[in-house]
């Protein structure tokens, strides 16, 4: 089930599901704990002698944002009773704040039940709920991990609570106790444990009432406390109304003029794309790939790592965008946890920078390797130059770009020029890559200007080794008989390096690096290629990633599922080789396809349904939201270069 709906700042995060129950819930870090862990904190009504809970089959959900931020506005409604909320989490503090305007046909009193089923640091063993009186709240607890959850309307706070054993002994929860419109009491419950409470309202004909929920985070009971205080002491409206001025102001106003050109639609994406991004990036710098939990069911595994070459995509887009401090935060990152014996990164890491979960082997052929995926330490020196370009940072040159510039230079085979072999960006297989390669000879292209800048004599070396690797490129991985770059080569049983010719689109990526003249006739034939082999030819449309792909495959009928990083990469390739305003007509086509495709709230997946169009895996994908942003910008650039009088009728 896709999260339509993400709120966090960097250290608080919360996904909602499309019924508008709370299903991931992240503290103290982005990515680490996810204390429910897709189990869900949801609300409840009690009114005229029956109960519903607000997620079931009998409401309709409509969710939104307001445009450009992470407040969100829903509605909940089934016959005779509307809900409308308000919601974020604060910027400045850890805490998430919701605003309930009942409207109800029926006058009388009406109760709203909220039910918080968590695991604190994804485990279920060890957690205390209970009810403090002194703050009239329920409090989860484990270690350093508090979460409070308070409830009020003008009646006053909660009016009945329940503490109790879940999924355990055969006990299904406080949750349960609710159906009947009234809880236990019970104070505290240890272990397995969920909570519940109530508060209540009396609604008016044609007159709204109103109701507040809040939950803290913190590491113990005083800071809890005391942000439950800050939010206490104010009207809830006034604090929503500040927390949306906050975001109506946060983009650069640059970015308006380099939006010129672009649809309404495609803008209004764009924007609530980088606030989506923003709510995925760590105070710490990690950028999360994704935090939608229910991938857990496939895998038992989530995606709440941070991926190299997804924080270098992403941190790219807020430079562009004029965001730098959050992109230099990245490279902090990447500062911390680049390795100083071996300065490549492996394949992804946890928010804390601990070295996430994986798949790939130590051992390939009997012979011990350190493994990882080339492309990913190439892509954070690409991004990291790039970034050095906007204002130049000695210590990121020297820590960073030098020595991973320096061992992506010799990390080659002597006969070729050629990178030696590693994981492709699809984490799938082990050989020599095209989009590895391309992105290793932009890198070592970037570093030795950098590295000139910096008065570094190693900079001709760098700029050598980047000529030497693209000719290889050209050499060794176009088949000139398809006119299509191979997805790879590698090692035969007999020794020998063999091309793989499945149709990927992943080769599309040299033309992102800018390795070619743009009108490159190897572009245009690969262009071509691709796009007749990955095309996904339903109503749905789109690109797959490559022939045969198995990931969520849906049928045998498609070459794969259509991915939009992917189909924003065909659209990059045709901006490149644009050369009259009419050329522009695809690459805007593939842009509206995306904004019809996205979530009404703007959210998009790693992939959809080929046939339904549902979106499958994780959503949202922070990598799918910056080729998304970087598409447009790149369109609307181009556009102004071939003929800025496209610029009066954009939604033509």
């Amino acid at each position: 089930m896709p999260r339509p709906i993400v709120l966090g700042n960097g250290s608080l995060l919360l996904n909602l599901d499309d019924r508008g129950a709370i299903r991931d819930l992240f503290y103290p870090l982005v990515g680490k704990f996810n204390h429910l862990a897709g189990y869900s904190i949801r609300m409840g009504v009690y009114a005229g002698g029956s109960f519903s809970w607000c997620d079931g089959s009998e409401w309709i959900c409509e969710q939104s944002y307001v445009p450009g931020s992470l407040v969100a506005v829903s509605r909940l409604r089934r016959p005779g009773l509307v809900l409308e909320l308000r919601e974020s989490v604060l910027v400045e503090s850890n805490v998430f704040l919701r605003q309930i305007q009942i409207a109800s046909e029926r006058e009388g009193p009406i109760r709203i039940f909220f039910s918080q089923d968590l695991r604190l640091a994804e485990t279920d063993i060890g957690d205390t709920a209970f009810y403090n009186p002194f703050l009239d709240a329920v409090i989860h607890y484990k270690g350093p991990h508090w979460i409070l959850c308070a409830g009020w309307t003008d009646e006053g706070g909660l009016v009945e609570y329940a503490t109790g054993i879940k999924a355990f002994d055969g006990k299904e929860g406080t949750w349960r106790d609710a159906e009947d419109g009234h809880l236990s009491m019970n104070p505290i419950a240890q272990g397995s444990v969920d909570s519940t409470f109530c508060i209540q309202a009396s609604t008016v004909a044609d007159r709204p009432t109103h109701a507040s929920y809040a939950l803290v985070a913190g590491a113990d009971l005083d800071e809890v406390s005391g942000l439950l205080a800050t939010v206490r002491g104010r009207p809830v409206e006034d604090v929503l109304d500040e927390e949306t001025r906050r975001w109506s102001a946060w983009l650069p106003t640059e970015l308006d003029r380099r939006l010129e050109g672009l649809s309404s639609g495609v803008q209004a994406l764009v924007r609530q794309s980088l606030a989506i991004m923003t709510s995925h990036v760590d105070r710490g710098g990690a950028v999360i790939a994704a935090t939608d939990s229910d991938i857990m069911a496939t895998n038992r595994a989530t995606y709440a790592y941070m991926w190299p070459r997804d924080g270098a995509f992403v941190s790219t887009i807020f430079d562009e965008v004029g965001l730098v401090d959050i992109s230099r935060r990245f490279f902090e990152f990447c500062l911390r946890i680049l390795p100083r014996d071996r300065p490549a990164f492996l394949q992804k890491y946890g928010p804390d920078g601990t070295v996430g979960a994986s798949w790939h082997p130590w051992v390939v052929d009997g012979h011990a390797e350190v493994p990882f995926q080339e492309d990913e330490t190439a892509l954070v020196v690409l991004a990291a130059c790039r970034h050095m370009a906007r204002g130049f940072h000695p210590d990121l040159y020297r820590d960073l770009v030098r020595p991973a510039a320096r061992y992506l230079m010799e990390y080659r085979d002597p006969q070729t020029g050629l990178p030696l072999p590693s994981w492709d960006l699809w984490e799938e297989r082990r050989g020599i890559h095209t989009f590895t390669v391309a992105s290793v000879a932009a890198a070592l292209r970037a570093a030795a200007q950098s590295a000139g800048e910096a008065g570094d004599d190693l900079a001709h070396s760098l700029e050598e080794a980047a000529g030497e690797v693209r000719d290889a490129l050209f050499e060794h991985l176009f088949d000139a008989n398809r006119g299509v770059f191979f997805r790879r080569l590698f090692q035969s049983p007999t020794g020998r390096l063999e091309p793989d010719r499945t149709v990927d689109a992943s080769v599309l990526g040299v033309a992102r690096f800018g390795l070619f003249d743009p009108g490159d006739p190897r572009l245009e034939t690969t262009l071509s290629v691709v796009v007749d082999r990955l095309s996904v030819r339903t109503p749905v449309g789109g690109l797959a990633r490559y022939e045969g792909d198995y990931y969520f495959r849906r049928t045998d009928a498609y070459p794969g599922n259509p991915w939009p990083i992917c189909t924003l990469w065909r659209a990059q390739n045709l901006l490149v080789s644009s050369k009259t305003s009419s050329d522009l007509e695809e690459p805007r086509r593939i842009l509206d396809w995306v904004v019809r495709r996205a979530t009404s709230t703007g959210v998009l997946p790693e992939q959809f349904h080929p046939e339904t169009g549902e979106p499958l895996s994780v959503s949202p994908l922070t990598w799918s939201h910056a080729e998304f942003v970087h598409t447009a910008i790149a369109f609307a650039d181009k556009a102004r270069e071939l003929a800025p009088e496209t610029r009066k009728n954009p939604d033509r």
